[in-house]
């Protein structure tokens, strides 16, 4: 796999981001968030989850072009949290993040709720 890079031109210099730390950026403020199931520690419950091609702990993506960059996020949410709040309060953390740590433009954060988790213990009554 080809890493991308994103270069910052300091003076005659320059420094050389990889893709890959500003993910995990991306991913470890994402998960500071109260409310967001941190995956990367999660046991594999299915079949289907063992199956699961590419890597699932790669809670981020980013994409860009010469000027900006977009981050795709994908979280779970606990269960009974507001999932917008979690979800704008994601956006917020991690653009801030990134902008201290990078000085890169990000344009956007897309949050994409892929589940609701319940706590270990969590007992819900689902009948009507």
């Amino acid at each position: 796999m080809a890493d991308k890079y994103f270069v910052d031109q300091v003076g005659n210099n320059s420094v050389k981001i990889a893709d890959d730390v500003i993910t995990k950026i991306a991913q470890e403020a994402a998960i500071r968030v109260d409310g967001v199931v941190n995956n990367i520690h999660v046991k594999r419950e299915g079949v289907r989850d063992i199956l699961k091609v590419g890597n699932p702990n790669k809670m981020a993506k980013i994409t860009s072009d010469e000027l900006q960059s977009v981050i795709d996020m994908s979280i779970t949410v606990e269960y009974g949290k507001n999932i917008l709040e979690v979800a704008e309060e994601v956006q917020e953390k991690v653009k801030e993040s990134i902008d201290n740590m990078t000085d890169l433009d990000i344009v956007a954060v897309n949050v994409h709720v892929n589940g609701v988790r319940l706590n270990e213990g969590d007992k819900v009554n689902l009948s009507i």
